[in-house]
């Protein structure tokens, strides 16, 4: 088969679920591609239709109507040579409680026909990867939530498969858990592999994610790479500036630039302007105090930018 320049491409993919007397379309002409070795964002609010859309692209539910195609394979024509091609990490925890995480691993390795030497290798690298060593002959019952879901996607790398479905991977992870099983996503998108995730965690899309899709009642609303989305949305700048004491005078001469909004903590000021002309005026002005320690111009978040997205769709059209 021709290796085509897109690991996923979707097409006007619709489904829809009956409810009593009703039909709910939970995804609505969605379309977008994915390519080869990058890490694809997911995103959307509560019911936007993410899982909904994971779930045809790796099988566990058909379209009602469009196409989707994985690595090349059609998934309702060819539902068995997606599932060869591919990992999922579900929204569930999936590991076996009453087992430890080494057997855990050594389980799911043979479940793949892993060899005992492939899989004493393997378990070792994850372990290491996903920082789980010290918790190898701990059972799956004794584990705090965000270390389950950090042993189901560990498991998921220990087999070579080109392409992994993470749904809402770091739930419940506390900071420490989560920045580890970033950091092991990263190193196996480094390799190669193609990977795609939602989250509700925009900072965390940010930080990982290649591309991405935002979607809304089923709709695709934004799509492309992390600069082009953000480019979408908000135009905003955020100058912060640290003096060594903010005075009467120094917020009459940030206001005299009529920005949208000024925030006073301690002796920073966070200014929000429309444009780079508004920065350099604010930034002007706060030079003329010989107090001014530090500044920074900062540009508007995926998170600012998400939420101005989300909320112009759910406007009602006037």
């Amino acid at each position: 088969m021709i290796q085509k320049q897109f690991a996923i491409e979707v097409n006007n993919l619709v489904k829809e679920f009956r409810q009593k007397n009703r039909t709910i379309r939970a995804v609505d002409g969605v379309s977008f591609q994915v390519r080869r070795g990058e890490i694809f964002g997911l995103l959307g609010p509560n019911g936007a239709g993410k899982s909904t859309t994971i779930k045809i692209l790796t099988t566990l539910i058909p379209p009602t109507g469009g196409t989707a195609s994985v690595l090349g394979y059609d998934v309702v024509s060819n539902p068995l040579d997606v599932r060869k091609q591919i990992c999922v990490v579900v929204q569930e925890n999936a590991i076996e409680l009453y087992l430890s995480v080494r057997n855990n691993f050594q389980t799911f390795g043979r479940f793949h026909g892993l060899t005992a030497k492939e899989i004493d290798q393997r378990s070792a690298r994850v372990s290491e990867l996903f920082g789980l060593k010290e918790f190898l002959d701990h059972k799956g019952i004794d584990l705090s939530g965000g270390l389950k879901r950090r042993v189901q996607v560990a498991k998921m790398f220990m087999v070579d498969k080109p392409m992994v479905f993470l749904d809402e991977a770091t739930t419940g992870m506390d900071t420490f858990n989560k920045r580890a099983t970033i950091d092991a996503i990263k190193e196996e998108s480094r390799k190669g592999r193609t990977i795609v995730l939602t989250t509700h965690m925009l900072d965390e899309a940010e930080q990982l994610c290649d591309s991405l899709a935002i979607v809304n009642h089923g709709k695709v609303i934004a799509h492309g790479s992390i600069d082009k989305v953000k480019s979408m949305g908000l135009q905003l700048l955020y100058v912060n500036l640290e003096f060594k004491k903010v005075t009467k005078e120094i917020l009459r001469n940030i206001h005299a630039s009529r920005p949208m909004k000024v925030d006073v903590r301690d002796s920073s000021v966070e200014v929000t302007v429309r444009d780079e002309q508004h920065a350099l005026k604010v930034l002007t002005s706060a030079k003329r105090n010989r107090t001014l320690q530090h500044f920074e111009i900062n540009s508007a978040s995926l998170e600012d930018v998400f939420v101005e997205l989300v909320d112009k769709k759910e406007r009602p059209a006037s």
